[in-house]
């Protein structure tokens, strides 16, 4: 019961965080997960089989709150859904313990881009929203190719949707951040059926944890609303900030148990990281807290 407890804080949590930024629902919850010791491929069916809830709760939200570009939407979730399934078919052929190290270095990666994306951001670029935005003027020459990237990395790292879609779309002038989180969060929907549905050919039922999926579940969806209705007031480049430096944190020690680096070193680069992620929250509060005043 306690450990349901838990990992349904970090359900909620992951949720609340991915309906603010469009991003990091699966990133935080893999990253736990491999943290754990979770196989790569048990760990993204797991998340990809509760994210068919908190997507589906969480699109809704955004819909009913007018956060949804509908065009946009389905010209990224096409192409998405059938390079997802691919990834789901090329992890599950994947020996667990060669692809793990690859796929939270790639989690790394990812969590110190949003890092310093959103500490480089202030408060009135991620508000900012240009009276020539219109999501309608993209090409689908522009959003098939993304979406063919994103959901490919989002089946075989457990999360990635959001981290490429979102930053991307959110620095073309055509786009509004309100507009962009609603719009990946939705199409996301279809992405994550795909892709459970190469984990489920390709793996088989037995090696979903339906525990994990059950405390994803609850706290995933607990926080979907909460999240759609706060994406306009909550500070994203906090948030970014916080998510990106967690997501380093975790992964950064998922590699180092696997290339068997002393406890010494290990403890220098977990105070290193620490360090940094804290004086980025810090950085981040003063430069936003001045361009307030």
């Amino acid at each position: 019961m306690r450990k349901l407890l838990i990992f349904a804080i970090v359900g909620f949590f992951a949720q609340l965080v991915d309906g603010s930024l469009g991003m990091a629902f699966g990133l935080t919850s893999s990253s736990l997960l491999l943290a754990y010791g979770v196989a790569p491929a048990v760990a993204s069916a797991s998340i990809h089989m509760s994210e068919i809830a908190t997507t589906a709760a969480s699109g809704f939200s955004h819909y009913k709150f007018g956060n949804v570009n509908k065009r946009m939407a389905i010209l990224l979730a096409i192409p998405g859904a059938i390079s997802a399934f691919v990834g789901a078919a090329f992890l599950s052929n994947i020996p667990g313990g060669l692809i793990k190290p690859y796929i939270s270095s790639f989690l790394l990666l990812l969590g110190a881009y949003i890092f310093v994306r959103f500490l480089l951001t202030s408060r009135r670029q991620v508000n900012e929203v240009t009276s020539s935005g219109d999501g309608q003027l993209l090409k689908k020459r522009f959003l098939f190719p993304l979406g063919v990237v994103a959901g490919f990395f989002d089946a075989i790292g457990g999360g990635g949707w959001g981290p490429i879609n979102t930053p991307i779309l959110m620095a073309n002038k055509h786009t509004s951040p309100r507009e962009v989180v609603g719009t990946v969060d939705t199409s996301e929907f279809i992405v994550t059926i795909a892709a459970t549905a190469g984990f489920v050919l390709f793996l088989g039922w037995e090696q979903f944890n339906w525990f994990w999926v059950l405390a994803f579940v609850i706290g995933g969806v607990l926080a979907a609303p909460l999240a759609a209705w706060l994406v306009r007031i909550m500070p994203s480049y906090l948030l970014g900030v916080l998510v990106g430096g967690f997501i380093v944190l975790t992964n950064l020690n998922t590699l180092l148990k696997a290339g068997s680096v002393s406890g010494d070193i290990s403890m220098g680069a977990y105070i290193l990281v620490a360090v940094i992620w804290v004086g980025g929250i810090i950085f981040s509060l003063r430069k936003n807290r001045g361009r307030k005043a």
